[in-house]
This record gives C-alpha cells, sequence and structure tokens, in this order.
C-alpha cells in the first residue's frame, strides 16, 4: 500500500501566487504535507507567512492566484478541479473554520440561515430536518439553538467563533481546517475554544489542520508541527519535539517569543522584518534575520530535509548550530594539604544564539568552570570545544567572531591606570586587526551599542574615575569589540546596585537579540536568570546535576537540590 493511498490528504510541492499584484507575490513556495485520518497538524509563524494562503489552496478559494502542485484528497488531486465539482467536497468533505467572524458572517442573515447552508447544498433535507440539524450542532458546539434566530452583530466574539465552528461541522467534514480560532478572544474564550475542538475530534474522529499564533493552544491539540516562514516550511516534525527542542533558529525565536511558555521573562521577538512582498529572494529567506548565517546562506533555498527520526529542517547548516561545547571538564585546586575538587565532570553545551544560564550557590565552581571554557584556565580533565575545533591556547578570545568573557568585578576587568578608548579597543590592538582609525571607530561604536557616550572628553577618561555601572558597560563594549559568536558573562551584576543590575542585564539581552550571539550567563541570582535564559544549567558543588528548557527547569525541577535552591530563592516572592 502506497503513502498516498494511506493518507487522508498529501499535499505535495504546492506553491500558490498572487497575480493581482505587482510584482506577483508567491505566498506559499513548494510546501508538502501529509495528513492521515483523525490525525491533527499545526502550523505556526508570524503574519504573512503564507498559513491561510495555504488553508484556503487546500480549500480551493484562491481568487486572483495561481496554484501549483498537487492537493490529494483521497487520492483525487484538487488543483485544477472545476469549481463546480470542487464545491462538492467544500464542506461536506473540507471544511474550514475561518479567523475572522465579523468578516466572514454575512450580518443580515441569520445564525440558522448561515449554520444550515451547506447542509441545503449537500444534503436533500426537508426544512424542518435541516433546523432539526442546526439545533443538534449549535447544541454539539456549546451554543443555546435559541440564538439561531439571531444576527451576528447580536452574537460576543466568543459565541460567533461558535457558530463558524457549528458552520464547519454541520456536514460532519472528515477533515477541519481551523485558522486563529482563539483571535481577539479573551482567556475564558480560548479555553472554551479549546475544550470544544478537543471534545468535538473525540466524538466525529475528524482530522484536523490547526493554524495559530498560540503556540500553547497549538502544543495541546496537536501531534504534529510545521513552522512557516515566507510562504516554506523551516521545520517539520512532532509537536512535542519542535517544541521542547527547536532546531530552526526561527522556530525557537516563536517559541521565546510566546509568554505561555516562558512567563517571568521579558518578551523579545525575533529582531528584523520579513523580506517585503514580491522581494527577490535567492538564498535562504531568513539568512538577514538569523542569527547563524554566512555569505553560502545567501546563495540558494536551503531544502527541507532530514535531520532526525520524524524531523526535518530548511537549514544550510542542518539546524541551530553548537558553538560550544564542554565535555568531562574537572578541575581540582590544592590548599595546603587539602584537595578541593571545584568541578567534576561537567558537561555543557550552547548553541548559537541562545542564552544558557549557570547557577547555584556561591563556590558551587561556576565561575571556575567559566574560565575553562574561556580558556583563562586549564582543565584538569575534558575538552572544550568551539564550533568544533578544541579550545587551546587562547585562539578563541583572539579573533573576530570568536568567544569573549565578561569578568564579574568591573574594577578589577578593567584597568583603572587606562583610558576609556584604550580599554575597549585593547583586544583589537592585540590581534593588531585593521588600522588605528578602524579600531578607534569599532571602539565608538561598541561604547555606542551600550549607550555610554563617544565624546573626546569621555574616550579619554580614566577608568577610575567611573561609575560601577560605566565601568561594567565598559567591560560589556570591550568584550562585544570583536563581534563574538559567544560571550560568557560571569556574574557581572553581582557588585551593583539594583538600578545599575537591571539596567546592565536589560542591555546585554538587548544587545543579544540585535546581534544574535550566543550567551553563557552566570548567576546566583536566579531571580535575574528567569528572567534573560533559554536553558538553565544547575551546579552544586563542582557537579551539573540538572538541566533543560528554563520554562521547565523553572516550573518543574526534579533535583533534590533544585528543588532546594529555588525554594530559598523565590520564598519571597511567593
Amino acid at each position: 500500500m502506497t503513502a498516498e493511498s494511506t493518507s487522508l490528504l498529501l499535499v505535495n510541492e504546492l506553491s500558490i501566487t498572487y497575480n493581482g499584484v505587482s510584482p506577483p507575490v508567491k505566498a506559499v513556495n513548494n510546501i508538502s504535507l501529509k495528513l492521515k485520518k483523525g490525525e491533527n497538524l499545526g502550523i505556526i509563524g508570524e503574519s504573512g507567512c503564507g498559513k491561510s494562503t495555504l488553508a484556503l489552496g487546500i480549500m480551493g478559494l484562491i481568487k486572483n492566484g495561481s496554484v501549483k502542485g498537487n492537493i490529494l484528497y483521497k487520492d483525487l488531486n484538487l488543483v485544477g478541479l472545476p469549481d463546480d465539482k470542487l464545491r462538492h467536497y467544500r464542506w461536506k468533505e473540507i471544511a474550514m473554520m475561518f479567523q475572522n467572524s465579523l468578516d466572514i458572517l454575512n450580518p443580515v442573515l441569520t445564525v440558522e440561515e448561515q449554520v444550515g447552508e451547506p447542509l441545503r447544498f449537500h444534503c436533500h433535507l426537508t426544512p424542518q430536518e435541516i433546523d432539526e440539524r442546526v439545533v443538534h450542532t449549535l447544541e454539539m458546539v456549546g451554543l443555546d439553538p435559541a440564538w439561531r434566530t439571531a444576527y451576528p452583530h447580536q452574537l460576543s466574539g466568543g459565541m460567533r467563533q461558535r457558530v463558524l465552528l457549528a458552520m464547519a461541522l454541520i456536514c460532519e467534514p472528515e477533515l477541519l481546517i481551523v485558522d486563529e480560532p482563539t483571535t481577539a478572544l479573551d482567556a475564558a474564550s480560548k479555553n472554551d475554544i479549546f475544550e470544544l475542538l478537543q471534545n468535538l475530534q473525540k466524538q466525529l474522529n475528524f482530522a484536523m489542520i490547526l493554524i495559530s499564533h498560540d503556540v500553547a493552544f497549538v502544543s495541546q491539540l496537536t501531534s504534529m508541527l510545521i513552522t512557516m516562514y515566507c510562504g516554506q516550511a523551516v521545520e517539520y516534525g512532532r509537536t512535542s519535539d519542535v517544541l521542547k527542542n527547536p532546531m530552526h533558529c526561527y522556530t525557537r525565536g516563536l517559541l521565546n517569543s510566546s509568554p505561555q511558555f516562558f512567563k517571568y521573562k521579558d518578551l523579545w521577538g525575533i529582531s528584523g522584518e520579513p523580506p517585503g512582498e514580491g522581494a527577490p529572494l535567492k538564498g535562504c529567506p531568513f539568512a538577514p534575520r538569523c542569527c547563524q548565517s554566512a555569505e553560502g546562506c545567501g546563495k540558494s533555498r536551503p531544502q527541507l530535509r532530514y535531520v532526525a527520526l520524524e524531523r526535518r529542517v530548511a537549514c544550510h547548516k542542518g539546524g541551530i548550530e553548537t558553538f560550544l561545547k564542554a565535555e568531562g571538564i574537572k578541575k581540582n585546586y590544592r590548599v595546603g594539604e587539602k584537595s578541593i575538587e571545584a568541578v567534576r565532570g561537567a558537561d555543557l553545551e550552547i548553541r548559537s544564539g541562545e542564552v544558557v544560564a549557570l547557577v547555584g550557590e556561591s563556590g558551587s565552581g561556576k565561575s571556575t568552570l567559566a574560565h575553562i571554557l574561556a580558556g583563562v584556565l586549564p582543565a584538569d580533565e575534558g575538552s572544550v570545544f568551539f564550533r568544533g575545533k578544541k579550545v587551546e591556547n587562547h585562539w578563541a578570545t583572539k579573533m573576530i567572531g570568536g568567544m569573549q568573557i565578561i569578568f564579574q568585578d568591573p574594577f578589577s576587568a578593567t584597568s583603572h591606570r587606562m583610558q576609556v578608548l584604550d580599554v575597549v579597543k585593547e583586544p583589537l590592538e592585540i590581534m593588531k586587526w585593521k588600522s588605528t582609525a578602524e579600531r578607534n571607530k569599532a571602539a565608538g561604536e561598541a561604547l555606542q551599542a551600550v549607550r555610554l557616550p563617544v565624546t573626546p572628553e569621555f574616550l579619554q577618561r580614566y577608568c577610575y574615575s567611573l561609575s560601577g555601572g560605566q565601568r561594567q558597560r565598559v567591560a560589556i563594549a570591550r568584550a562585544l569589540i570583536t563581534r563574538p559568536n559567544l560571550v560568557i558573562a560571569d556574574e557581572i551584576t553581582s557588585m551593583l546596585d539594583p538600578s545599575n543590575q537591571a539596567n546592565i542585564l536589560r542591555e546585554l539581552k538587548g544587545l543579544q537579540n540585535r546581534f544574535g550571539f550566543a550567551m553563557l550567563y552566570i548567576t546566583h541570582e536566579l531571580h535575574l536568570a528567569r528572567k534573560v535564559s533559554d536553558k538553565v544549567y544547575v551546579m552544586h558543588r563542582g557537579e551539573i546535576v540538572e538541566k533543560g528548557s528554563s520554562s521547565v527547569i523553572f516550573e518543574k525541577p526534579e533535583h533534590f537540590f533544585t528543588k532546594q535552591l529555588f525554594k530559598e530563592a523565590f520564598r519571597s516572592s511567593g
């Protein structure tokens, strides 16, 4: 039996172009997907990425556009089918719950007239039978049948969504496409729609394609997930796998922007904007916004390829790169006759563009591990790799695009005898990077990035005359001047007052979001780690005792020490 014959819906290399604008807009670009009977597929992506156009294409509702490729429903190709034949499939076999009820519902027709319309076309029923079916369906979607004589403007937003759902289900289709069902609804109405869809699917066993900006909503209702960008599928896999471990930078950006997943974090959207409509795209469309884009990314469009079992990613680099990997790091100190195990077999991994927090109580070995990762201290055992190459002889910190460390104490990290300009540009001086004028220009840009003045008076000031907050900003500018791909921030706010602490941390996170570097944020301040981190490693007595997504670790810690650490830290905040 072929894969096609076991699928309810098979979309193969579908492209949809709107020709009524100049230049034409390719809203869907070479999308392929399959759906089995009773299966649920989620589609996520920013506004304008092509989600709704894909849904309309499956429904055969594209106007002023061209559709290429195949849409096989029960082995029948719907592409190119005359509209009079397509109408026999719409609502009866494939139905759609549209996102904007006020635009979709006719203001001069009653609820009963609109919900019953598909029945009048597809089923030879008497008016009495149609009314009975409408009553039954309205009850099924949780709307009092008494409202069937009302007009759309007399209903609330949640009630209108139920009417749209009743319209879609009135003929009991085998495939339901749901487009942004919770847009503009309050939390209670969203929960109602969620429970409705969940219960109705159990009753009717329809397959479902769910399109939504609400990632938490999609996570609870679907088994497979597609991420779309510029009309293209950039990631495809099991919903739980994709949400737990996104493998495309764009998918990760969408998840990090979702307050449902990271309740305590500040919201940071994906930096940059999508290409304009009709803009020519030679290479990867996400490259201008991607934290790991390289020259080759702009030459050709990446194909959706398998990177793991039931996991495909459209990325020239095969998904999110691993920038730093530490394996079996051990470090002992001798104090008199006593040997202290500062780090005990630590493993750690940081991928491009992510913020990893290394937390633990003071003296747990965090800073020792950080210094080993940066090459400041040698490890007794174990290895550190930066972009696949072993870190030795400080090479990773002596290059443009390498790694840099921002030390804990801003006063000892910057020489009080040096002027601001000389401190910031010193890494470029050591590398002998370009000319003096270009080094000075780069130093000015780095200082501006951390919101420090670049007046001659400030550039010539000695570091001893700066405040703690200013010196920490200078230290950050010094680290960023080499445009690092990885920044190690070691307790950088521990010596600052709360106001400067908040300003510095927000500034650094903003820079990370803007420039896309990865960051290892080392702290014993768990409130701060919870605000900025994507992943968390918990360290106790030199050992990594727990690791995972920050949304999971902070909500449901498993290790006894982590639970105790969080209990003490968050005791006052409830």
